[in-house]
C-alpha cells in the first residue's frame, strides 16, 4: 500500500523539479527592464541610461538630432511679378509687318514676314535680319518687342513687330514624382508657386503615405510635410526657373517592440513625434503584459558627438527609461520627442512571470490531486 501512495508523491516532486528547472526560460514577449539594464552594474558599462523626467527633457531636447538633421527647411513665399521674363534657352516667335514697297523684310505680295523658333542664345540675344543681335533676356515679352522694333526702325522705319515666347528649360520647372501628371511645367509668371505646380501636375497622389515635399534648387535641397504646406500660406513659396519638385513619402520610422498593441515599423505621421503619442500609434501597452515603469527609448548617436565637455550624452548608445505610473513620467512622455531609427521597447511586467510560474505550480498540483484521486 505504501508503494502504491508514494508513486503520486515520487511523480509531484519529478514535476515540480522539471518546472522549477524551466521557469527561468519560461516564454515571455519581451525581456524585463532589469535584464536589459543589468550591464549597469558592470564598471565599464557600454550604454549610458537616463531617465526621462521633466527635469531631463530640457537638457535632453538640446543634444544631437539622430536619423534626421531634426527639422525640415523650406522657403518663405515671395510674392513675384505676374509677368514672366526671357531666358536663354526659351524661343521667341516674330512677326513684321511692313507697308513700305521697297522693304528690305517683305515683298510686294507679301506685307509681314514670320520668324518662328529664334532660339535665346546663353548670351541672351536672338538674330534678327539687318540688325543682328539683339539682347532680350531678362526683357518681358512685351519689352523685348519694344526693344527689336527699336533696332528695326533704323533700317525699317515703318515696321511694327509682334513678338511671342515659349519658355525653355531656365523658364520651366520638373515635377519628378508623386502626382497625377509628372513633366515639365513652363512658369506663366514670376509669382507661379508650388501649389499652382502641383495642382497642374493632378496634386499629390491620394495613396501616398504622410506625403513630404521636396525643392531642389541649385545644389540645395528643401523639405515640408504636405499638410503644413496646405496649411500656411506663407510656406507657398514662388519657383524659379531650373526648380525640380518631387512628392515622395516621409520614410522616416521608430521600431515598435516588447508589450506592445504591435511590433512593426512605425512611420511618422506628422513633423515631430512625441513619446506619448508614438505609445497612441503602436496602440498602446498591453495591460496583461507590460511593465509600465519600463518603457524604454534606444538610440544611437553620431560617435563624434559624444563624450565629456560636449552638449550631449556620455556614450554613443543611450537607453531612456519612462516610468508611466507617475505625473511626472506622463507629462515628461508628452514632451520627450522620438527621433527616426529609435525602438521603443515596453518590458514584460515581473509580475506576468511570477503569475505564470503559479499557473504552472497550479497546474502541477491539480494534475497531482488528479493522480491522488486514481490511485485511491
Amino acid at each position: 500500500m505504501r508503494s502504491i501512495t508514494a508513486r503520486p508523491a515520487r511523480l509531484l516532486v519529478a514535476a515540480l523539479s522539471l518546472l522549477l528547472l524551466s521557469a527561468c526560460s519560461l516564454p515571455r514577449g519581451a525581456a524585463l527592464q532589469s535584464e536589459i539594464l543589468r550591464e549597469t552594474r558592470s564598471e565599464e558599462p557600454s550604454f549610458q541610461v537616463v531617465p526621462v523626467t521633466r527635469a531631463t527633457v530640457p537638457g535632453i531636447s538640446q543634444w544631437p538630432a539622430t536619423g534626421w538633421s531634426g527639422s525640415y527647411t523650406w522657403l518663405p513665399y515671395s510674392r513675384g511679378p505676374a509677368s514672366s521674363v526671357i531666358r536663354s534657352g526659351d524661343r521667341v516667335d516674330l512677326m513684321i509687318w511692313d507697308s513700305q514697297d521697297n522693304s528690305l523684310l517683305t515683298s510686294a505680295a507679301q506685307k509681314t514676314v514670320q520668324m518662328p523658333g529664334l532660339q535665346v542664345s546663353p548670351s541672351g540675344t536672338i538674330f534678327v535680319p539687318y540688325v543682328e543681335d539683339v539682347v532680350v533676356r531678362g526683357l518681358t515679352p512685351e519689352a523685348a518687342r519694344e526693344r527689336v522694333q527699336r533696332e528695326l526702325e533704323m533700317i525699317v522705319p515703318s515696321a511694327q513687330v509682334q513678338l511671342t515666347a515659349t519658355s525653355g528649360q531656365e523658364n520651366s520647372v520638373d515635377l519628378v514624382g508623386g502626382v497625377g501628371k509628372p513633366g515639365t511645367y513652363p512658369l506663366p509668371s514670376r509669382d507661379f508657386t508650388i501649389l499652382s505646380l502641383l495642382a497642374q501636375g493632378g496634386g499629390i497622389s491620394p495613396e501616398m503615405e504622410n506625403p513630404l515635399v521636396r525643392l531642389i534648387r541649385g545644389s540645395n535641397t528643401y523639405a515640408v510635410r504636405s499638410e503644413t504646406l496646405f496649411a500656411d500660406a506663407s510656406l507657398n513659396t514662388t519657383m524659379r526657373g531650373g526648380d525640380k519638385v518631387i512628392v515622395e513619402p516621409d520614410r522616416r520610422r521608430f521600431t515598435a517592440l516588447g508589450a506592445t498593441g504591435r511590433e512593426a515599423l512605425i512611420p511618422f505621421p506628422s513633423e515631430d513625434l512625441t513619446a506619448m503619442e508614438a505609445l497612441s500609434l503602436i496602440g498602446g501597452i498591453s495591460d496583461a503584459r507590460a511593465d509600465p515603469k519600463g518603457i524604454l527609448v534606444l538610440r544611437e548617436y553620431p560617435v563624434d558627438r559624444v563624450g565629456p565637455g560636449r552638449a550631449g550624452p556620455e556614450k554613443s548608445q543611450v537607453i531612456f527609461t519612462l516610468d508611466l505610473t507617475t505625473a511626472d513620467g506622463l507629462f515628461a512622455a508628452r514632451n520627450f520627442l522620438i527621433n527616426p531609427d529609435d525602438t521603443v521597447l515596453a518590458t514584460e511586467s515581473p509580475i506576468t512571470k511570477a503569475q505564470t510560474i503559479l499557473g504552472l505550480f497550479g497546474r502541477v498540483l491539480g494534475l497531482s490531486a488528479q493522480t491522488n484521486a486514481l490511485s485511491n
